[in-house]
C-alpha cells in the first residue's frame, strides 16, 4: 500500500525489496545516476544483494558500504567513515543515499544526507519493526556521543520510505519485542481504538501491515503539525508527546554504555516509568497504569534493570535533548490518549527520585 506522510511517501507490503530501485527511480526521476546503499554488518548479507540488483535494474550505478551492527557504533566516528564512503562513491547532490537497516542505520545514513554536500536525497529501507514506526518516519537523524543520545543531529526527510514487511521473518525475537514496544507508545498516545488494535495483535500475532500502517500513519500526522519540534509547544499535539517513555530510555541507554538494552526495549521500561511518575503524581489511574504493564508484558521480555544506580539516571536526565530552558519536558499521561508535557519545575525533585529509586527496585 501507499501512504503519504505529508512530506514523502511510505509503501509498504510484502515482497517490496525486489522493485526498492524503481519505486526510488519514480520518487526522483531521471536526474539520479549514482546510488549508495548504506547497511550494517548483520543486514548487509542478507538484504545486501537483492537491494543492490534491485537498483541496478532501475539503471543506478551502485555501491555498497557497512557500518558495525549495534547502537554503540552509532557515533561521530561511524558519521566521519560514511562520509568517506560517500566520497569514494563520487555522488552529486542528485544521486541519492540508500539507508538499508534498523534505526541506527536509518539515523546515521539520515545525518551523512543531511551534510554531504549540504544535504542530498536519501530513502529509508527499514528492516526492525522499531525502524519501520519509528526512526524512518519524521526526519529525524543523529548520533550519539560521549555527552548523550542524539544530542548531534539533523531534520532531514527522507524523498520516501520502503517497507517490506517480509523481512521481519528473520527479525530476532529481542527485535521484535523492541519494535511493538514502540508501538504501544503510539497506542497510548493515540488513544483507545490504536490501543484495542496493539493489544489484540498481541493475542493474535497475526498480519501485521496494517497495524505497521496505523502507525506509520499516526506519527506522521503528528510530525506534520510541528515538523521541527518547536520548543514553545505544549500542547496534546506537540511533537515533544512521541517521546513519551523516552527520557527513561535514553537515560538507562546511556548509563548502560549502549550495551544491555535494544532502545525499544528501553522505550519499553521508560513507558513504565512514566505511567508510574503520572499515577504519583493523580494524573494516571491505576486501571490504565495496570493496562500499559500488561501490554507491554505481552510484547515480550525485556532486560531487567538490576544493578542500575538511580542517581546516575537521574543525573542522565539533566543530558536529555528535551532539556528547555533549564527544565527537562516530561511527557506522561492523565489517560490512554491523552499526553500531557510537564516541567520538571512543575515535579517535586524528591518525587521523581523516589518513583526512580522504586521503579529500578520493582524491575530488577
Amino acid at each position: 500500500m501507499g501512504l503519504a506522510t505529508g512530506f514523502y511517501e511510505a509503501a509498504i507490503g510484502s515482497g517490496l525489496l525486489g522493485s526498492a530501485g524503481l519505486q526510488t527511480r519514480r520518487w526522483l526521476g531521471n536526474t539520479a545516476r549514482r546510488a549508495a546503499i548504506i547497511s550494517d554488518s548483520n543486514v548487509l548479507p542478507l538484504y545486501g544483494e537483492a537491494i543492490r540488483e534491485s537498483f541496478r535494474d532501475a539503471r543506478f550505478e551502485t555501491s555498497v558500504g557497512a557500518v558495525s551492527a549495534g547502537e554503540r557504533y552509532k557515533s561521530l566516528k561511524s558519521l566521519e567513515q560514511t562520509l568517506s564512503f560517500l566520497s569514494q562513491s563520487r555522488l552529486s547532490r542528485t544521486d541519492v543515499i540508500i539507508a538499508l537497516g534498523g534505526g541506527v542505520v536509518g539515523d546515521l545514513a539520515g545525518l551523512a544526507a543531511a551534510v554531504y554536500l549540504r544535504g542530498m536525497p536519501f530513502i529509508q529501507i527499514p528492516t526492525t519493526l522499531l525502524a519501520m514506526v519509528d526512526s524512518s518516519v519524521g526526519g529525524k537523524t543523529g548520533v550519539n556521543t560521549k555527552f548523550g543520545k542524539n544530542l548531534v543531529g539533523a531534520f532531514h526527510s527522507p524523498a520516501g520510505v520502503v517497507i517490506d514487511t517480509d523481512v521481519l521473518t528473520t527479525l530476532p525475537r529481542r527485535e521484535m519485542t523492541a519494535g511493538l514496544c514502540e508501538m504501544i507508545k503510539h497506542a497510548a498516545l493515540s488513544g483507545k481504538p490504536l490501543f484495542r488494535q496493539t493489544s489484540a495483535y498481541l493475542d493474535r500475532r497475526d498480519e501485521l501491515g496494517s497495524l505497521i500502517a496505523e502507525n506509520v500513519q499516526f506519527k506522521a500526522s503528528i510530525v506534520a503539525g510541528d515538523e521541527r519540534e518547536s520548543t514553545a509547544r505544549r500542547d496534546a499535539r506537540s511533537r515533544k508527546i512521541l517521546n513519551l517513555g523516552h527520557t527513561f530510555a535514553h537515560a538507562i541507554e546511556k548509563v548502560t554504555s549502549f550495551r544491555r538494552f535494544r532502545h525499544g526495549e528501553a522505550v519499553g521500561h521508560g513507558l513504565l516509568f512514566a505511567a508510574e511518575l503520572s499515577k504519583s503524581l493523580a494524573m494516571l489511574d491505576e486501571t490504565s497504569v495496570n493496562l500499559l504493564y500488561d501490554v507491554v508484558h505481552r510484547a515480550g521480555k525485556l532486560p531487567p534493570l538490576d544493578g542500575i544506580n538511580s542517581q546516575e539516571v537521574f543525573d542522565a536526565f539533566a543530558a536529555d535533548k528535551k532539556n528547555i530552558g533549564g527544565s527537562l519536558q516530561w511527557v506522561l499521561l492523565k489517560g490512554i490518549g491523552k499526553p500531557v508535557i510537564v516541567g520538571q519545575n512543575e515535579i517535586p525533585t524528591t518525587k521523581i527520585k523516589s518513583v526512580l529509586k522504586a521503579f529500578l527496585k520493582q524491575r530488577a
